[in-house]
């Protein structure tokens, strides 16, 4: 009896300090097998043509680089006060001249990426494309929803008519591309205002050479024309249809 107390405290000792030694390799390879995405270290893509700016060791620090702007309290007060009409109005001249030309219509079911608080949806809307809807990283109902462009939250062929001024904070251009060309009816259009002759401000993620660049991306829609604006501080439309349409 004597014999049985004494071997099972030894039993449990063992038992306990095994346990013990094997719970940091326990931890390491479960983190080391199922890690978060949002955390792993990026690899910036090289595509020719488009510079990939530095300084984002995970996608969670790019995506809070982006919120940095979009949630600052002084620039959302701007945008729905002193910028609110202003922006409106040149967002409908833009838009009112696709629709001359065709490339919309009050029927086309449209959306725009990277709308902030959903200026260019409400132009879209007061031109009569009321099918209109934006997304951002921060909703603001109920003209934007919440939405990563780089993982649009639709299905597929979803919309007729795809507008965005915000390719330049893309982390993954070629991602935002694909994006849209999958969300895109075929015979979709898409139009892009992009910064060419100038540097994009200081949230942007990447800086373009010129227009080639982004063509080579859209392999899946045709050019349709590229022209000079003047979109708060963009200098370049470019406009494109997806193949498979008309």
């Amino acid at each position: 009896m004597k014999i049985e107390e004494t071997k099972t405290p030894k039993i449990l000792r063992y038992f306990t300090l095994s346990l013990f030694f094997s719970i940091p390799f326990i931890l390491f390879f479960t983190f080391q097998t199922t890690p978060n995405k949002s955390t792993r270290p990026i690899s910036y893509p090289k595509i020719e043509g488009i510079r990939i700016r530095p300084g984002y060791p995970t996608y969670d620090s790019y995506l809070q680089r982006q919120l940095n702007k979009t949630q600052n309290p002084k620039l959302r007060e701007i945008w729905i006060t002193r910028d609110w009409n202003r922006k409106i109005n040149v967002f409908t001249k833009f838009f009112s001249e696709l629709k001359e030309l065709g490339l919309i219509n009050n029927a086309s079911r449209a959306l725009c990426i990277g709308a902030r608080v959903g200026q260019e949806v409400e132009a879209l809307r007061r031109v009569g494309v009321t099918d209109s809807i934006g997304i951002d990283l921060v909703p603001y109902p109920p003209l934007v929803i919440k939405g990563d462009f780089h993982k649009q939250p639709f299905n597929d062929k979803m919309f007729d008519f795809e507008f965005s001024n915000v390719f330049d904070h893309a982390l993954y251009p070629e991602m935002f591309v694909k994006e849209i060309e999958r969300t895109l009816k075929p015979g979709g259009v898409c139009v892009l205002h992009v910064a060419v002759s100038r540097r994009s401000d200081k949230y942007s993620a990447n800086d373009l050479d010129g227009v080639e660049p982004v063509v080579r991306l859209f392999i899946g829609s045709d050019l349709v024309r590229v022209r000079k604006v003047d979109g708060f501080g963009l200098d370049t439309e470019v406009v494109f249809r997806k193949k498979g349409g008309r």
